[in-house]
């Protein structure tokens, strides 16, 4: 998906730059040619039909060009996938982000659900981004369709990881479905961008994508254990 904005984007500033090319052309020429210098005194030119049909036409044929591609990408954005290979409910909270690998769960004792907060700047490792990392990172294969269902516990939020192309505001009583797709390993950070509150800068998204063969060992590693200990201490109580 951000593969194919970058590709719109640069097909978009070709078509940028020859404009501004033909518009600068046009503008020293005249400059040079009607210099008061060599005109002394200027020619009155009230009405040219050739160049009126040229300047009509052809800059409604250059936005026909931006738009096709435009419209095939934003429509790809919304298709859905019919078969992912993992779904992810992420839920927005007042202020921190749960998330929830539904297709794990066994049992609601046993669900694979964690939350995800900021991580203090007095806490931070070395290489750590300030009010970027979290404690809990999204896990999700690389090279795999994934379906994220977003949606608040509370207030409006949003799901945005600019760095994937995608961004979706949810609100409270509702579900929204994005389909990503990662194409190389490695992390992606991101910010909510509604105003969900006194500590709307300290809710970040970090997603890591790990090779789908490790993606495996990585979850029942890293979450498995976690989560059953919550699901244990819960039942404890």
């Amino acid at each position: 998906m951000m593969q194919g904005i970058i590709d719109l984007h640069h097909d978009i500033f070709f078509f940028l730059i020859l404009i501004l090319v033909f518009v600068s052309r046009i503008l020293v020429r005249a400059l040079w040619h009607f210099h008061y210098k060599k005109n002394l005194i200027p020619q009155r030119i009230v009405h040219g039909t050739t160049i009126e049909i040229l300047r009509t036409i052809f800059p409604s044929i250059i936005p026909m060009f931006i738009a096709i591609p435009s419209f095939a990408l934003l429509y790809s954005m919304d298709e859905v996938v019919v078969d992912p290979a993992i779904t992810i409910k992420a839920i927005g909270h007042q202020w921190y982000r749960t998330y929830e690998y539904s297709d794990y769960n066994s049992s609601d004792e046993q669900s694979l659900t964690f939350d995800s907060y900021t991580i203090p700047e007095d806490d931070l490792e070395l290489g750590q981004s300030r009010l970027l990392e979290v404690d809990n990172r999204v896990l999700v294969p690389a090279k795999s369709h994934i379906r994220i269902i977003v949606t608040p516990a509370d207030v409006p939020h949003s799901w945005p990881v600019p760095s994937l192309g995608v961004k979706c505001d949810v609100v409270p009583g509702r579900l929204n479905q994005i389909s990503i797709s990662v194409q190389r390993e490695g992390v992606y950070y991101g910010q909510c961008s509604e105003i969900c509150g006194t500590n709307h800068a300290f809710t970040p998204i970090v997603v890591e994508a790990v090779p789908s063969k490790d993606y495996g060992s990585r979850v029942s590693n890293q979450l498995i254990p976690q989560t059953t200990g919550e699901a244990s201490a819960k039942m404890k109580e």
